[in-house]
């Protein structure tokens, strides 16, 4: 399963780094689109949800990374009240 690494650029223009275990992120955000806050957060517990599901659907267990970059981004989040959020994919090597 290919794993898929991103940044998201906040509105303040600090970054932060993200990990999707699945390339089903790719159905949910776009690479270097805008999204407003809340949008980007649906978009991004969907798919990183999707993954993990992919995960223990393979492995029989649900990916901690994967869960872990969600709580980082909600956290994030939490510090501004409007703006948007771009997602920048990191090329695959």
């Amino acid at each position: 399963m290919p794993a898929v690494t991103f940044r998201v650029r906040w509105p303040d223009g600090n970054e932060t780094p993200g990990y999707s275990p699945s390339t089903i992120i790719y159905k949910h955000l776009e690479h270097n689109a805008s999204y407003a806050i809340d949008d980007f957060l649906q978009r991004a517990e969907a798919a990183l949800n999707a993954a993990s599901e992919r995960v223990r659907e393979v492995k029989g267990f649900y990916c901690s990374a994967a869960m872990d970059t969600l709580t980082q981004l909600r956290q994030t989040s939490q510090s501004f009240s409007q703006g948007e959020v771009r997602v920048n994919f990191t090329p695959a090597p």
